[in-house]
C-alpha cells in the first residue's frame, strides 16, 4: 500500500483551494476528478486544459467539445435537475454567476455537501482568472498558466496590428426584436481587441434598439450572430430599412457563430481572429 501511495502523483493527493467570484473559499481534499459544469463555457475551458475526461455530465444545450455529447444530461443552465446531479456524485460543480436564479441550484447543492464554484465570465481578464483557478482545482495549474500566457501573447500580437481607422461595429444578438451587444458584453471586448469600436454605447450586455436608432448609429460593419438566440437570421435584403445602411451597400454584413462570439471561453480568441480578418478587409476596401 505504501508503494502504491509513493507511485501516485503528489498533486493527486494534495488539498487544493481557490476563492470563487462570490468570495467563497472552495476547498477540495484532492484535485477534482468528477465535474459537472452548469454552463457550457466551463466544459470548453476544461477541455482546453486537457481535462475533458473529468466531465461526467452536461446541460441539455451543451455539445462542445463533441466528446461530451454522450454524457448524461442534467437539465438546463438555470434549471438543472439537482437530484440527478446528487445521484451522479460529482466532487465539483461549476456555475456561472450574474443571474439570481442561477444561484438557487447552487444553494440547494451546497446544503447537501457538494462544493460549487461560481465564476463570472464577462471579459478576457475574468476568463484568464477562471482558467487559472480551474487549473488549480483540477491539478493542471501549470497547463493553465501556459495557456493563459499563450492567449495573452496572441491577443497582444493582434492588437499591435490594429491601426486606425477603427470601424464602428454593430453586433446583432437577435432579430426582429432587435437586440444588440452593449459595452458590458464579452462581444464588446472582442470588437475592441480585434481593432473595432462597438457603436452601441449603452453599458448593458444586451440592449434593445429600434430600427431608427440603428440607422442613426450607421455602423461600418454589421455582425449577425447565428445560434440559439437568433436561429434563422433574416437576410439583410429582406429588411427594408436595413437596406439603406452603408454597410449593407458595401457588403460589410457578416454572419458569425453565436457559440464562438457570445459564449466567453477559449474560443473567444478565435472570435477576435475572425473579426480582425473582417476588419482588415474592411480597411482595404475603405482605403481611398
Amino acid at each position: 500500500m505504501l508503494n502504491l501511495l509513493l507511485a501516485w502523483p503528489l498533486t493527486a493527493l494534495a488539498e487544493v483551494s481557490i476563492t470563487d467570484d462570490q468570495g467563497r473559499e472552495i476547498r477540495l481534499d484532492a484535485p477534482a476528478t468528477r465535474i459537472i459544469a452548469l454552463y457550457g463555457a466551463f466544459n470548453e475551458i476544461l477541455a482546453d486544459l486537457g481535462c475533458v475526461d473529468l466531465l461526467i455530465a452536461r446541460t441539455a444545450a451543451d455539445d462542445h467539445p463533441s466528446t461530451i455529447v454522450t454524457k448524461p444530461t442534467i437539465g438546463t443552465h438555470l434549471r438543472p435537475n439537482a437530484e440527478l446531479i446528487l445521484a451522479l456524485r460529482p466532487d465539483l460543480v461549476i456555475q456561472l454567476g450574474g443571474r439570481g436564479e442561477a444561484m438557487e441550484p447552487v444553494r440547494f447543492l451546497e446544503k447537501r455537501g457538494l462544493p460549487v464554484a461560481v465564476f463570472d465570465l464577462e471579459n478576457f481578464e475574468q476568463l484568464f482568472s477562471v482558467m487559472e483557478r480551474l487549473g488549480t482545482l483540477t491539478g493542471t495549474a501549470d497547463q493553465a498558466r501556459r495557456r493563459v500566457i499563450s492567449m495573452r501573447s496572441e491577443l497582444a500580437d493582434i492588437e499591435a496590428q490594429n491601426t486606425t481607422p477603427r470601424p464602428r461595429v454593430f453586433f446583432e444578438a437577435r432579430y426582429p426584436t432587435l437586440l444588440a451587444a452593449g459595452q458590458g458584453s464579452m462581444v464588446s471586448e472582442i470588437i475592441s481587441r480585434a481593432g473595432g469600436e462597438n457603436c452601441v454605447a449603452a453599458p448593458d450586455k444586451l440592449v434593445r434598439l429600434g430600427e431608427e436608432e440603428l440607422l442613426r448609429l450607421a455602423p461600418d460593419i454589421y455582425l449577425i450572430q447565428h445560434g440559439p438566440m437568433n436561429p434563422q437570421p433574416v437576410p439583410m435584403n429582406e429588411r427594408p430599412l436595413f437596406r439603406t445602411l452603408a454597410c449593407a451597400a458595401s457588403d460589410q454584413v457578416h454572419t458569425v457563430d453565436q457559440k464562438i462570439f457570445s459564449r466567453p471561453g477559449p474560443r473567444s480568441l478565435e472570435a477576435v481572429r475572425q473579426l480582425a480578418t473582417i476588419i482588415s478587409h474592411w480597411k482595404k476596401e475603405a482605403r481611398p
